[in-house]
């Protein structure tokens, strides 16, 4: 009997001791975890707002359902560059072959005149068909092609033709004056000229050498010369 009493004493005393390390032990784990939480940095809270509804809200603004249209006065606006050049063509350049063709009708028959003359001694003051001075060839001959004017002296024809420079003066049918206004011919290029001359009659002679030396200008007949 004395031995049951100290068995169950002996047993209460370990389950008190028991109890008292569970809850020993309980008590520093809390406290443990509680320094751990404290420790931690604190994270933002975040809120989220909801938009208010456009049933909820008179004051909120509908959505925009209808289509957008930009309404302009001018269908067509102006280009900002003013178009300057024009895209019809035009005639010009049947007008310059017309022109170069008629040109080149009138030299043939200038030519031809010319020859037709050769060797026609000459005379002054004669104006043909038997015998020419210079002045009275350049008429006739001109005239035969088909751009008449006035029959006068060499000077007249120098104050009274358009004046020419450069490559002009050794186109075929300008005039070439020499000695003082006193003689012209007809050029044929750069090289020769057609002219009446005292000493061989009508003739084509070269512009280099003695006549050269005593040109004294060139003139040129306008084709709507009258």
């Amino acid at each position: 009997m004395k031995c049951r009493k100290t068995f169950s004493f002996s047993l209460f005393s370990i389950l008190l001791f028991s109890v008292f390390i569970v809850s020993n032990f309980a008590q520093t784990r809390q406290r443990v975890i509680n320094a751990e939480k404290e420790n931690q940095p604190t994270q933002p809270t975040i809120t989220i707002i909801q938009p208010a509804s456009p049933t909820r809200n008179p004051i909120s603004r509908p959505v925009l359902t209808n289509e957008i249209r930009v309404v302009t006065n001018n269908p067509s606006p102006a280009p900002l560059v003013k178009k300057t050049v024009s895209s019809t063509p035009t005639n010009s350049a049947a007008i310059n072959y017309a022109s170069n063709q008629s040109l080149a009708i009138f030299n043939k028959r200038l030519m031809s005149s010319m020859q037709s003359k050769i060797g026609i001694p000459y005379r002054y003051g004669s104006d043909g068909p038997n015998s020419y001075d210079c002045s009275g060839l350049v008429w006739s001959v001109f005239s035969t092609a088909g751009l008449p004017f006035t029959r006068t002296s060499a000077g007249s024809y120098f104050k009274s033709f358009e004046p020419v420079y450069g490559d002009e003066r050794y186109k075929f049918g300008t005039l070439v004056f020499f000695n003082g206004l006193g003689h012209v011919g007809i050029v044929i290029d750069e090289n020769t000229f057609f002219h009446a001359s005292s000493s061989k009659g009508v003739t084509f002679s070269p512009l280099a050498g003695y006549w050269s030396k005593r040109i004294v200008g060139y003139r040129r007949i306008p084709t709507n010369f009258n």
